[in-house]
């Protein structure tokens, strides 16, 4: 399993090829969720080449299923707050670990900010729904942690019911198929352009590099 603290994500060369972010508002196609709305719409930005692809993995579904997103970019300030706090909650939780291993824990659920697929705005949290909105069972709530989860977060995980690994590999296999990667330890986070994908499928270099808050008010 490789993790976001890999020193092999931050070696990937960052380039960003300019392609806009994208509103899902906008985009009839899609659901969208908005228990992770900002006063911004940060949440509701993704990249074209993401929808494209996400559009793609979403005929891909067995007939009634539509993915639901939750969130795509987020700014860089609020990735750092989510990896704070998380690092925060297991220090005290567990005095006895070391940094290194304050640190490593904490990326299996936020990515470091300097590697952070969210704020390319090439990463996106999703799952699945019924075509009237009710969500499928996938083994545990988005965002789940792996602390309070006891790892049943890990899209692998084996402490999950029949029905929800099914509803894994439903998933999986739309999005694999379109080209997207999954964070091993959060089956509803996958990306494409960024640092992480570009380690998995051997690109010689990421697609989208970081974006500030300020493309939000000018990209459609």
């Amino acid at each position: 399993m490789i993790l976001l603290s890999d020193p092999r994500v931050a070696a990937v060369p960052g380039a960003d090829d300019g392609e806009p972010l994208v509103d899902l508002r906008e985009v009839p196609g899609l659901r969208l969720d908005e228990r992770a709305a900002d006063p911004a719409g940060a949440y509701a930005r993704l990249r074209r080449g993401v929808v494209e692809r996400l559009l793609a993995a979403q005929r891909a579904l067995p007939d009634g299923l539509r993915l639901l997103v939750i969130e795509g970019y987020r700014p860089y300030q609020a990735q750092l707050d989510i990896f704070t706090g998380y690092r925060d909650e297991l220090r005290r939780r567990h005095p006895d670990w070391s940094p290194e291993r304050v640190y490593r824990e904490t990326t299996k659920f936020v990515s470091p900010v300097e590697v952070a697929p969210h704020s390319t705005g090439g990463a996106v949290d999703l799952t699945l729904c019924t075509r009237d909105g009710a969500e499928l069972d996938m083994g545990t709530v988005v965002d789940a942690t792996p602390e309070a989860s006891r790892n049943a977060c890990f899209t692998a995980a084996s402490s999950i019911s029949t029905l929800a690994r099914r509803h894994r590999r439903i998933l999986v296999t739309a999005l694999t198929g379109a080209g997207l990667v999954n964070y091993p330890t959060e089956w509803w986070h996958w990306s494409y352009g960024d640092r992480y994908w570009a380690l998995l499928t051997g690109a010689p270099q990421t697609r989208y590099g970081p974006l500030s808050h300020s493309r939000l008010s000018t990209s459609r």
